[in-house]
């Protein structure tokens, strides 16, 4: 209720200033520097906007650190499964000789590739951060569990698929798995009367992986807003216990 309180108080003095005479316009930068400043810290609203912050960054930050290590995604609930179209693939390369375990292996190679790729993602996540503004704090504040999560998304996968898929591309090379999959097929397509396929891998990595990623963020933030254990700083107790 305080929070609504305050996003209805801010509402309420924009309307004021919009409706003064166009001298008394003439502070309005100042004015609506204080109306922003409700709800983003400034003022007796409290560090909202810093708070919303700092819990994306703390969910990244945790997401990073726990699918980049060793196993991260592989044995996470995130982890990366053959593409639905190579399983035709993978059932009839069971039977030839030298690719017996080819979904086992492959899959150790996808996670593993998605692992090393995800070691690069912080600094794009955290720049995508910086960029919420007045309006974007107050839309998160009043959403749901996942606002913040859902805004870091559509702000960022384009351009973190982007940036991505060299990490990726690389990274599956790193541990052969292009390679290794190339031979798979090659394989598959000497096989007689087979359709011969090809699927992207390194797309089906990277879509994944980044699936992965913004579902455990999501894990982090609702967490934050729902568990006062969760809460791990002075900011971040002071701004969501007023959402309790």
């Amino acid at each position: 209720m305080k929070i609504i309180h305050t996003l209805l108080q801010t509402t309420l003095f924009i309307i004021l200033i919009a409706a003064m005479p166009y001298s008394g316009q003439a502070q309005f930068g100042d004015l609506l520097k204080k109306a922003e400043n409700i709800v983003t810290g400034g003022d007796d609203g409290g560090n909202i906007g810093l708070g919303l912050k700092e819990a994306l960054e703390v969910g990244v930050d945790d997401a990073v650190q726990s699918l980049s290590a060793q196993n991260g995604y592989l044995e996470s609930p995130y982890k990366i499964l053959i593409p639905e179209e190579a399983k035709p693939i993978v059932s009839k390369l069971s039977k030839v000789p030298g690719f017996q375990n080819v979904e086992k292996d492959l899959i150790s190679k996808m996670n593993e590739a998605a692992e090393i790729a995800a070691k690069k993602a912080g600094p794009i996540f955290l720049d995508a951060i910086k960029q919420i503004t007045f309006q974007d704090a107050m839309d998160i504040l009043t959403g749901s569990d996942d606002a913040a999560t859902r805004f870091l998304e559509r702000g960022s996968r384009q351009a973190l698929y982007a940036e991505f898929m060299p990490v990726i591309q690389k990274a599956l090379d790193e541990v052969n798995a292009r390679s290794y999959w190339k031979s798979a097929v090659d394989a598959y397509n000497k096989i007689p009367f087979t359709k011969k396929m090809n699927p992207e891998l390194d797309d089906h990595v990277n879509n994944k992986a980044l699936d992965g990623m913004f579902s455990l963020i999501e894990v982090k933030e609702e967490g934050i807003r729902t568990d006062v254990s969760q809460r791990t700083s002075p900011l971040l107790k002071e701004v969501f216990a007023k959402q309790d």
